[in-house]
């Protein structure tokens, strides 16, 4: 879920870079957080418990980027 939303922000021009104030126009190494596992007899669970990714700003002069995992934080 939290991909999509991600992905979803950043083509819609949600997601603000906070050096330059413009969209932030890419992000890489996308991970789903792990809370648990359960693997039991032929049965098996796994919890996640939020995300991380590395945004990327991508526009003229603005070298920013950050690996974070409260990147909602950046959606407008």
């Amino acid at each position: 879920m939290s991909l999509n939303q991600i992905q979803q922000a950043i083509t819609n021009q949600k997601m603000k870079c906070p050096t330059c104030g413009k969209a932030i126009k890419q992000f890489e190494k996308f991970v789903a957080m792990t809370e648990s596992v359960w693997d039991g007899a032929g049965d098996s669970n796994l919890n996640t418990a939020g995300s991380k990714v590395t945004l990327i700003c991508g526009n003229d002069k603005c070298d920013w980027r950050e690996r974070t995992e409260f990147w909602d934080s950046y959606i407008e």
